[in-house]
């Protein structure tokens, strides 16, 4: 059910207080840009933070772990519930298949127990678009900037493995910053159209900028 509502457009959210899941298809669209000529912008702070070496990022290291604390409860609520978080993470152990896959990026820094994750995000490859989901930090754990750090590095990792869109469903003043913008849902099912089919691996996962 899942890979055929990414390949149409759709995503899922939960009600919280009632449980249900539901698909919605977001009209307008969000999307980061990918490339800096197309509008993308990272702030130079975040290049250093990022260049810095804080943190260590990987990937498909410990998806249910992201998504977990990606349904932590926060202020306002989540759309996570746990049966739409099993819906994910089996999504992810299943494999790609039909061009989906469900991926996730941690960021991590060394604790006196061994290694911490602090932040991260995951999200859902369908062909050459990624269509990202929820992130968290943990600041209180040295994580401030971590969801952020993340970003940066998966924004990376598409453009070096043939992404042509990053898909951020519902726009926000946290992505605004890095340039998103909307298109109409009609627009994006095209865009999509023309590359759900595209095949692109998701490879190795290299650090930096």
């Amino acid at each position: 059910m899942l890979r055929d509502l990414y390949r149409r457009g759709m995503f899922l959210m939960a009600d919280e207080e009632r449980g249900e899941i539901n698909a919605y298809e977001a009209d307008p669209r969000a999307i980061v840009p990918l490339r800096e000529e197309d509008g993308l912008r990272i702030p130079r702070s975040l290049r250093q933070r990022v260049r810095s070496g804080r943190f260590r990022v990987t990937s498909d290291v410990c998806f249910g772990r992201v998504i977990e604390a990606c349904a932590e409860a926060r202020e306002g609520g989540t759309w996570i519930s746990p049966p739409l978080a099993a819906l994910y993470t089996a999504l992810h152990a299943s494999g790609e298949r039909d061009g989906v896959h469900a991926h996730s990026v941690e960021a991590w820094v060394d604790g006196p127990e061994g290694a911490l994750l602090v932040g991260g995000l995951y999200g859902v490859a369908v062909g050459a678009v990624f269509c990202g989901e929820s992130m968290f930090s943990r600041p209180g754990e040295g994580g401030t900037d971590a969801s952020k750090v993340c970003l940066v590095h998966l924004i990376r990792h598409l453009n070096e493995r043939g992404f042509e869109l990053l898909d951020s469903q519902i726009w926000n003043p946290h992505l605004a910053r890095f340039g998103a913008r909307e298109i109409s849902a009609s627009m994006y099912r095209a865009r999509l159209s023309e590359l759900r089919d595209r095949k692109v691996g998701w490879g190795p996962f290299a650090q930096g900028l």
